[in-house]
């Protein structure tokens, strides 16, 4: 399988609010929603292949970024983590922030723009020797 667009992670001011229009206009479901980092609050809304990752910040409500702000990091799913995370460094940049999860394992990189990726794999087999 060639890598493919797993979510994208964006800042909202109401990720609750976000997420039932989202799910309104575009028939999308909530796969997930919680705690997240910072005591912030996040939703995944979508399909069962991709979806939107939308954090709300601790202080939330009501908050206006500049336009393109708003942007936290792009997944994308492999099929091989390990071959990916080589193909990164060979290309001079830093993996980062690497963890094990259910379902799977990822890290991090930011690309020469300041963007940051995740790259997520849920193969079989995940290593538990990854360090976070």
């Amino acid at each position: 399988m060639a890598a493919r667009l797993e979510h994208v992670n964006v800042t909202v001011s109401d990720a609750e609010r976000t997420a039932a229009l989202l799910g309104r206009l575009f028939g999308w479901r909530v796969r997930w929603s919680g705690c997240a980092m910072a005591g912030g609050r996040s939703v995944h809304v979508g399909s069962d292949d991709q979806y939107l990752a939308l954090y709300t910040p601790p202080n939330g409500g009501g908050t206006r970024w500049p336009k393109g702000t708003p942007l936290n990091h792009v997944a994308v799913l492999v099929d091989d983590l390990d071959e990916t995370e080589a193909r990164v460094a060979e290309a001079g940049l830093t993996p980062f922030n690497h963890g094990d999860y259910a379902p799977g394992r990822r890290f991090y990189f930011l690309d020469g723009d300041g963007i940051e990726f995740e790259v997520v794999s849920y193969a079989a087999g995940a290593r538990s020797d990854v360090s976070a």
